[in-house]
C-alpha cells in the first residue's frame, strides 16, 4: 500500500481518537453534574450537546480543516507558554450549586511558572438574568508546594490576601458613593475599575477624577495610593485655575487627616455645591 495512503488513514484514526477523547471528557462532566438535574434535564442536555458537536463538525469542510485548526491552537498555546513561562498541567472542576439562573463551580488549576510548581483554586459564579449572563470569580487562592518554596508560599498568600481585601474595600467604597450621589459619581470602568469621575451639570466641562491604585512593596504589603486629577475648561480664568491646580495637594492632605471615605465625602459635597 502506498505510504501516502497509509498516512491519510493514520491521520484519520488520530482525529477519531481525539474526538472520542473529547466526547469522553464531556461525558464525565455530564456524569459529574448529573446529580443536580432531573432525568429529563440530563437527557435534554445530552441531546443539546450532541446537536452542537455535530453542528460544529458539519460546519467544517473536511477533517483536515479540524486538524489545521487544532495545530493553530497548539501553536498559540506554545507561544503563550514561552512568552509567560506559565504552563498548565491539569484542570478539574466541580459543580457546587446549580439552579435555573445560578451556577457555582469550583475550579482547580495546577501548573508551573518558570519551573516553580503552583496550584490555583477559585469559584466561578455565573448568574443568568433574562438573556444576559454575568460571571464573577470568588474565593481565589494561590497555593505553593511546601519544601524549598515554603517562604514563597507564605509571601504569595499574604500579599494576595491583602491585595484582595483592598480591592474589595475600593469596590465597596465606589459603589457606596455611586448609590449616594448617582448624578455626580460616574464609574467609567464599572465597579472593578480603579477610578471614579465627578461631574456636575452646574459646572459644564469641569471634572474631577479620583484615582485609587494599589502599591505592593517588596515585602508583599499592599498600600492604597489615591490621587485627584482635575479637568478644567479652557475658559476658566487664571486665578480660578490656580486654585484648582492646588486641589490634588489639598486632597492628599485630607486623606492623611480624615482617611479615604471622609476625604472623598468632603470632596463630593464641595463639588456638588452642597452646603
Amino acid at each position: 500500500m502506498d505510504r501516502s495512503v497509509c498516512q491519510v488513514y493514520e491521520d484519520e484514526i488520530q482525529l477519531l481518537e481525539a474526538e472520542i477523547k473529547l466526547l469522553s471528557e464531556k461525558y464525565e462532566d455530564i456524569q459529574q453534574e448529573s446529580t443536580f438535574f432531573s432525568d429529563e434535564e440530563v437527557q435534554m442536555s445530552v441531546k443539546l450537546f450532541q446537536g452542537e458537536f455535530l453542528g460544529e463538525l458539519k460546519g467544517h469542510a473536511s477533517p483536515w480543516d479540524l486538524k489545521a485548526e487544532l495545530e493553530s491552537l497548539e501553536r498559540d498555546l506554545s507561544f503563550l507558554v514561552k512568552f509567560t513561562g506559565i504552563q498548565i498541567t491539569s484542570h478539574s472542576k466541580k459543580t457546587l450549586e446549580k439552579t435555573a439562573n445560578r451556577t457555582v463551580q469550583k475550579h482547580r488549576l495546577s501548573g508551573n511558572c518558570q519551573s516553580l510548581p503552583f496550584c490555583l483554586e477559585f469559584q466561578l459564579l455565573e448568574v443568568q438574568n433574562n438573556k444576559n449572563v454575568s460571571a464573577a470569580v470568588t474565593d481565589l487562592r494561590i497555593l505553593m508546594e511546601s519544601g524549598p518554596y515554603s517562604e514563597l508560599s507564605k509571601f504569595v498568600s499574604r500579599s494576595f490576601s491583602s491585595y484582595a481585601e483592598w480591592c474589595k474595600h475600593r469596590r465597596c467604597t465606589f459603589l457606596h458613593f455611586k448609590a449616594k450621589y448617582p448624578n455626580i459619581v460616574i464609574l467609567p470602568e464599572g465597579q472593578e475599575g480603579d477610578h471614579i469621575i465627578l461631574r456636575n451639570r452646574q459646572l459644564p466641562g469641569f471634572e474631577l477624577m479620583i484615582v485609587w491604585k494599589m502599591l505592593i512593596s517588596e515585602e508583599g504589603t499592599t498600600t492604597p495610593v489615591l490621587d485627584l486629577l482635575p479637568k478644567v475648561p479652557e475658559q476658566v480664568g487664571e486665578q480660578k485655575k490656580a486654585a484648582i491646580d492646588s486641589a490634588p495637594t489639598c486632597f492628599r492632605s485630607m486623606l492623611l487627616l480624615f482617611g479615604i471615605e471622609t476625604a472623598i465625602e468632603n470632596l463630593i459635597q464641595a463639588f456638588s455645591l452642597e452646603k
